[in-house]
């Protein structure tokens, strides 16, 4: 297994470069498969879910509720085969 670091993809061209986030689905030792929610981001416009890239388990969050996240940032580690 190697270590991946997720990062906020691009939002679209009308949400702008940053989201709230709103929950977070997974914690540390948790398995998910690719395209399962990670987290649920907020902007002014919307609400969404931000997949995960990779099968695998979660190292660890780096992004809380409630934490505002800019475009690119990280936002966990994962463990991925």
């Amino acid at each position: 297994m190697a270590e991946q670091t997720v990062r906020l993809p691009s939002l679209g061209e009308d949400a702008g470069d940053r989201a709230r986030v709103s929950f977070v689905y997974l914690g540390p030792g948790d398995r998910v498969a690719r395209e399962e929610p990670l987290i649920e981001m907020a902007t002014d416009k919307a609400v969404f879910n931000v997949p995960s890239p990779h099968d695998g388990s979660v190292v660890r969050m780096l992004v809380a509720e409630d934490d505002e996240v800019r475009v690119g940032q990280a936002i966990c580690v994962m463990d991925v085969p």
